[in-house]
């Protein structure tokens, strides 16, 4: 065991944006608790300062099991923050993505993060420590076949923003970060279940929709393959982590900076018409 004196909790942490992360708050004095899901996943993280808990925020026996290993850690160390990174990425028209992958997908990507908040804020009211939501550049703007995905990051949000304000009275702190395109195994796995996806459609469905998930696609893994090192990106998600007094929001790369920018100002159509031509060359 690390001699550091404080916890921090990451989930989602087997690759990407959640092992950068992790491996940079180890390396800052940090106890990192690295939510994984597999067992090879748990070897791949495990290191100096971070301990790999099997954690797959959907299972309630996996979230008892992680706050009861907070309540009891060896050191008696404070819980400093809980990152919730945990997430899936799926691409498909409203109309054609079945229910359960509806469901599926709020499940992941904010039900069981709000599971885990319930979870640890007990151990984050006696630290007076603080939660950081990893959003995204879709939970500010909703484009064409993100209906699932930007649904759950604007409920995140939604959520973000209820309980900073419900915990800032309690000296505990609520930060969200978005992020845009990053280096991660995530925009790869989105885009293999798009696929899948697509191929599942109606007739009708792939004669409407079927060009616009091939170029959806494209654009994707081209912002990924052109997006943010999940190093440099975890190490904002460090210093959102660790800072005095962090902002109520960040972004993480350009592109995220400017969508987000973009909505607060453009009108509706004028918003759909840009985000309209950046797909057609695609």
């Amino acid at each position: 065991m690390t001699t550091s004196h404080e916890l921090v909790v990451v989930s989602g942490a087997s690759t990407g944006l959640g092992a950068a992360t992790a491996r940079e708050l180890a390396t800052r004095g940090y106890h990192v608790l690295a939510g994984v899901r597999r067992d090879r996943d748990a070897d791949a993280i495990r290191a100096d300062g971070v301990e790999p808990v099997l954690l797959d925020i959907t299972r309630p026996e996996h979230v008892r099991a992680l706050a009861e290993r907070v309540a009891a850690d060896p050191a008696g160390r404070p819980l400093r923050a809980v990152v919730n990174n945990a997430g899936i990425s799926v691409n498909a028209p409203v109309e054609a993505l079945p229910p359960a992958e509806w469901r599926r997908v709020f499940e992941v990507n904010l039900f069981g993060h709000v599971a885990l908040t319930q979870a640890l804020l007990p151990f984050l009211h006696r630290s007076r420590g603080r939660i950081v939501n990893i959003s995204s550049v879709g939970g500010k703007v909703a484009m064409a076949t993100y209906g699932a995905y930007a649904g759950a990051k604007f409920a995140l949000e939604a959520v973000s923003d209820a309980l900073r304000r419900e915990l800032a009275p309690h000296g505990v702190q609520v930060v969200v970060v978005e992020p845009g395109a990053v280096r991660t195994e995530m925009g790869e796995r989105g885009a293999a279940t798009a696929t899948d996806l697509a191929a599942e459609m109606s007739p009708g469905n792939r004669q409407r929709y079927g060009e616009l998930v091939r170029a959806v696609v494209a654009q994707s893994l081209a912002f990924t393959r052109a997006g943010l090192p999940a190093a440099k990106a975890g190490a904002i998600v460090a210093d959102v982590v660790t800072a005095r007094r962090p902002r109520t929001r960040y972004t993480v790369g350009r592109d995220a900076a400017m969508l987000t920018r973009l909505t607060r100002f453009l009108p509706d159509r004028v918003l759909d018409r840009l985000i309209a031509a950046g797909l057609s060359k695609y």
